[in-house]
Formats: C-alpha cells, structure tokens, sequence
C-alpha cells in the first residue's frame, strides 16, 4: 500500500483535518478493500501505531472533503460498561475508483460501495474487518497523532509488538463471488460469496478463502457454504469457452488466482468471532466438522495391518478441501502464523497454519503411512535376523557337540539335540547302533537255543536221542 491521493483529494500535504497524503491513501486502499469500517478499525489496519484513532478518522475526513469517502451510517459497541457509537465509513463510486488505481485492480473487480451494509450497522462486515486486521497484524510504526500546529507533540511509548501476518492488506479481497454454477459476473442462484480471499503467489500459503462465523448462523448453514464450496472448486473451464461448468478444463478457479494451493484445492479457513466458553466452542466447530466431513474427509487406504493387527492405511485428498479453523481472539493474540487451527480431520490441537495446510505432514498421509511401513520392514527383517542367528547358533552348539561313531565314523549327535538319540558321549550312531542290537539279539538267541538243547540233552540221557526219534515225539 501507499499510493499517491493528494492529487485526487485535492488537498495539501496535510489535509483539513490533519492527515497526511501517506494516511490519506492507507485509509482509501484501506476500505477498498474492506469497504466498510470504523475508524478505529481503519487504525488497526494501516496504523497501529498510532495512540488512538483520531489519525485514520482525520484521513477519513479528508477523503470525505474529496469527495472519495462518506460516513453513511453508525454501529454501536460497548466497552468498559460504556455505549459508544462510531461511524461507519466507505467510499464513493469515484473513491472506488481511486482505490482500484491505488490498488491496481481492475474497476470490476472492486465490487461495490457498501453503502447499503452501512445503513443497517454493517454487523458482520465489520466483523470480517476485524479478522482481516488480524491477518494482516500490520507492523507498528512509529506515528503521531494529528495535532495543532502550535501544539508540542508527545514522545511515542514503546511500541507493542504485534506476530507475523499474512502478506500484505493488498493481497486481499472481500465479498468474492463464488458462482456454482452461472458466470461470475452473473452467478447462478445457491452461489456464495467469500467473505475475504488472501492471494499472493510465492507466499507460504499462497492462497486461502476466510469465512468469518459470527455465531449468527447455525452449524448446517455453514456446513452447507462448505458444501457449495465444494461445488465451486470442482467446476472446470471449457476449452475455448470461459465461466461455463462441465466438460473437461482447467478448474474454473484458477482462472481467477494463479496462486497453486498447497493441496488439489484451495483451503477454507473458518474464523469464529463469537465469545464463548471452550466447551461451546469445541462443540460448535466439532458440529460443523461433522456435517461437512464430505467434503474434507478425503479417502482412506486402508492397505497394511500393524503388529497386533490394526488396520494401517493413509488418506488422499484429490477432491478434498482443507478446512482449518480457528478463534479470533486466538488470531488477533498469535496472528495466522501461530499454533492456533485446528484441521478439519486432524487431531485437536493448535498447529500453524502451514502444518495444518500440509498433507505429507501429517500422520494420516501416505509420507507418513510409507515410513510406519518401512519402520515395519525393518522390524521384520530384524526379527528374520535374529531367527536366523538363533538358528545358526544352535547349529555350531549341535555340530560342537556331534563326535564320530566309532562304527562307520559318521557323525553323532546326542539326546536332546535335533534328531539325536545318543545317551552318552561316544556311542555309536543310530545305523550302527541297530546292527549292534541285532547281532546282539541274534547271538542271545543262539545262546539261549544252544542252552535249551543242551539242557534237554542232559534230562534225556545217552537215549534220549532214540525218543527224540519215536513218532509223536515233541522232538
């Protein structure tokens, strides 16, 4: 930001009402891009330095003189007990277009004056003002607050610090239309319009929708944006034929932003500005998570099995779109970069906003589901090893134990080892041991033959051959 105003304002380089070309043009590209908002709000954006905001209302004034921009409505809000009331500021049709040539944007892309919001108190528009002044956490500068000429100026107090943002106020838009079916400049009914679009190439996050949830709709109301999301982001150019649905082509989004998203689709961020206890919030964004899970859910592989049994796989997300949430006060406290979304899908708990975009990164993606599956491998093959080693040291215990059969000299192992049968060192092998326990019974039974006979030679006598010849003889 910081474009040139004195020559569209007329003014000199300190306005009527004490601001300066450098404020003046801030608060110009400052509502053409929110083109609602307080002057406190207007501070928050472009001058936070600033003790309070009589600097970007001096500006707003000034444009006001111009003719770029006029107050066309109030909001109250209450604060230490007290209700105070603020005007609500936005431009004129030519302050529209001094902000798109301060913007460099095309007329047609500045949609209009909000004119219409202000008269109603503008209540979710300066919401989502807040949040992009939480996005964006301009840098604190040193400034002065206008004074009189022939007032001293205070020295400034130290400045308070405020986290990183989210590129420039420059990079964003508001009330974008998102046409599910029909053109963009002609969307089709059960279109919807983003509440605010961050998009600059190169950056970290290059692209991102913000739907700011006020606590005004119900769960279903925002699952279903969710839901025409969806619809959106699945949409396709035709060859030859811009802003038509269907048919083969390029996704009709990317015909709006160049910047490539971090996964098939843009991400969704959901900002939700209600106060409310943890337990209600918790409940509020787990409702929301639970009616739109089609749409961020993505598919599960449930290809391996752990060591006990469980099901291991890892989720793809072609088709999916990523959805984080998060509270604004956690936002205006910690900025976009900090560990406060949570990932529709993930587990509770803060993460950065390039953690929670990141699918390789998480323990549901194939990155991590391919390293459980190497750590599994390894694990098999050590466990394969160490059988293995087992095995072999019980083959040298058996083969130290083995000595020759003193027989044939083929190797014996004893009782108790595999297959071995010997009781006591030295023994004879099995093949040798059987011919040994034949010979042995053979030479028994001779004996015991020999020992029969000659004892019936005894009890017969010098005749008992004759007997033994008699018919009928046992002989």
């Amino acid at each position: 930001m910081g474009g040139e105003v004195e020559e569209v304002g007329g003014a000199g380089r300190v306005g009527k009402y004490g601001s300066t070309v450098k404020t003046r043009a801030l608060v110009l590209e400052a509502l053409g891009v929110v083109k609602i908002a307080t002057a406190a709000q207007l501070r928050d954006l472009t001058c936070p330095g600033t003790a309070d905001a009589a600097t970007a209302r001096g500006g707003c004034k000034d444009l006001e003189a111009a003719g770029l921009v006029v107050s066309a409505g109030t909001t109250t809000r209450v604060e230490g007990g007290r209700r105070i009331t603020e005007k609500l500021w936005s431009l004129t049709t030519a302050g529209l277009e001094a902000a798109a040539a301060a913007l460099e944007r095309p007329p047609r892309e500045m949609g209009g004056t909000a004119r219409a919001a202000a008269a109603s108190g503008a209540k979710h528009a300066l919401r989502v003002t807040d949040v992009l002044a939480a996005f964006v956490q301009q840098p604190v500068e040193p400034t002065q607050t206008p004074v009189a000429r022939t007032t001293t100026v205070p020295r400034q107090g130290a400045l308070r610090r405020r986290p990183p943002g989210l590129g420039p106020l420059s990079a964003w838009s508001t009330e974008v239309t998102l046409p599910t079916g029909g053109t963009f400049s002609a969307p089709a009914k059960g279109s919807l319009r983003a509440d605010a679009v961050f998009a600059m190439p190169g950056a970290p996050v290059p692209l991102l929708f913000v739907e700011v949830d006020n606590g005004t709709e119900t769960r279903a109301q925002v699952a279903d944006k969710l839901t025409r999301y969806a619809r959106f982001f699945a949409r396709t150019e035709k060859p030859g034929r811009a802003d038509t649905a269907g048919g083969p082509g390029r996704p009709l989004w990317s015909t709006v932003w160049s910047a490539s998203p971090t996964g098939p689709h843009p991400p969704v961020a959901i900002v939700f500005t209600k106060p409310m206890g943890a337990e209600a919030m918790d409940a509020c964004m787990r409702g929301i998570a639970e009616l739109s899970a089609p749409v961020w859910r993505g598919t599960w592989h449930g290809e391996g099995r752990t060591p006990d049994g469980r099901q291991d796989g890892y989720r793809t997300h072609d088709g999916a779109i990523p959805v984080v949430a998060c509270r604004l006060d956690c936002l205006v406290a910690d900025g976009p970069h900090g560990p406060i979304w949570w990932r529709y899908g993930r587990q509770r708990g803060g993460q950065t906003l390039a953690a929670a975009l990141d699918n390789d990164g998480q323990a549901d993606s194939y990155a991590a589901y391919a390293a459980r599956e190497a750590e599994r491998d390894r694990a098999r093959q050590a466990q394969a090893a160490q059988q293995a080693a087992q095995q072999e040291a019980a083959r040298r215990r058996r083969e130290a134990s083995a000595w020759p059969c003193p027989g044939c000299g083929r190797k014996v192992y004893p009782a108790g080892d595999l297959w071995g049968t010997a009781t006591r060192p030295g023994a004879l092998c099995t093949v040798c041991q059987s011919i040994a326990d034949h010979a042995a019974e053979d030479a028994r039974r001779r004996a015991e033959e020999e020992a029969a006979a000659a004892a019936e030679a005894k009890a017969n006598g010098p005749l008992g051959w004759m007997r033994a010849l008699r018919p009928g003889s046992s002989g």
